[in-house]
């Protein structure tokens, strides 16, 4: 199947238009229902290629999110200010978490960045291990959007692990 053909290519109106589809329920669901399907995808996914290539999928997944995000959320702040500002505020406005930034150097490309209350792990039981991996490609995918370089992203601590926030260690990929 050539790419044109594709069924599922993501577009922004996919999402749909909630107020005349949920007239009664809106544009908010459970917490509960978000994540299961998250992880009845995930678990599927993994089950047919494998660990690695499930989070690679995730990783992917949210680094398109992260885009399609910014372009249709964000619009195009003037400096890194402006743009963590309206991220911390939007992803409070949508319930998505708390954003915080512990270490910012622009010129190097280097940040750390934590979201706490966020919606794949908070309240999890401790697994011994990350899973935030779709965080992690929403996160390249909102800073590469911003800055047009691509990012990497890794998150070093995590509800999963025993720590009560998602930390990232969020580097500009060397050219």
């Amino acid at each position: 199947m050539t790419d044109s053909g594709r069924k599922y290519r993501f577009s922004w109106v996919l999402l749909g238009d909630l107020t005349s589809g949920r007239p009664s329920l809106g544009p908010t669901t459970r917490l509960e229902v978000y994540r299961l399907m998250q992880y009845t995808l995930r678990d599927i996914i993994e089950q047919v290629c494998g660990t690695e290539k499930a989070d690679e999928i995730f990783y992917k997944a949210g680094l398109l999110a992260g885009k399609e995000f910014y372009k249709n959320v964000l619009g195009i702040p003037a400096d890194l200010n402006e743009f963590v500002r309206n991220l911390q505020q939007v992803l409070v406005d949508m319930n998505i978490g708390i954003l915080r930034i512990e270490k910012a150097d622009a010129e190097q490309g280097s940040f750390v960045m934590t979201v706490s209350e966020d919606l794949d792990c908070s309240g999890l039981p401790e697994t011994g291990y990350g899973i935030c991996t779709y965080d992690e490609g929403f996160i390249a995918g909102l800073m590469e959007s911003f800055t047009g370089e691509p990012f990497d992203v890794r998150e070093i601590d995590c509800w999963c692990t025993g720590d009560r926030t998602c930390r990232f260690d969020v580097n500009r990929r060397s050219r």
